[in-house]
């Protein structure tokens, strides 16, 4: 016990990079599980949806427009935060939050889930992740275009079809 002291009196900087590394472990540790189980990973992620979990993307229309999760719905961190009524019918359902990178998601789905959400989750490294996994991502003018009714419709000769 005594040489504990001797060195600790001898390198005070290795001391307290020591219980600095401890605390920032401890800390870390406590806030992920305070967490809880709220952003899955890509591979998980498709598993909820298969399941029926419904996709919000909370990134800018624009940069939805320019490839998302198929299925998946636009609605804007700051509408979400502002409008928590968006998804007042999903309240029940499975929500599992997309941004770019994982952290606007993650927010999202904590106010979500401060709201009643029950089920809202967040997709760990958000579109970025997914893409790396080498999953689909659709672009909004790749969606299938409405096909017409085929009653009224008329063939190539002019006759109802």
């Amino acid at each position: 016990m005594d040489r504990i002291i001797e060195f600790s009196g001898n390198h005070p900087f290795l001391v307290s990079a020591l219980v600095l590394m401890i605390f920032l472990v401890v800390f870390h540790e406590f806030r992920r599980r305070g967490q809880g189980a709220t952003s899955f990973t890509p591979a998980d992620a498709v598993r909820l949806i298969n399941r029926g979990a419904i996709v919000v993307d909370v990134r800018e229309p624009a940069s939805w427009a320019d490839g998302h999760i198929v299925n998946s719905r636009n609605h804007t961190a700051a509408a979400l935060k502002d409008n928590p009524d968006l998804l007042a019918k999903q309240r029940k359902k499975t929500l599992l939050l997309v941004c770019e990178n994982g952290i606007a998601s993650a927010r999202s789905a904590t106010e979500l889930r401060n709201q009643g959400f029950e089920q809202a989750f967040s997709l760990r490294g958000g579109l970025n992740a997914w893409r790396q996994e080498n999953l689909p991502v659709v672009r909004a003018e790749d969606r299938p275009k409405q096909k017409q009714k085929a009653s009224g419709r008329k063939n190539d000769k002019g006759a109802a079809a």
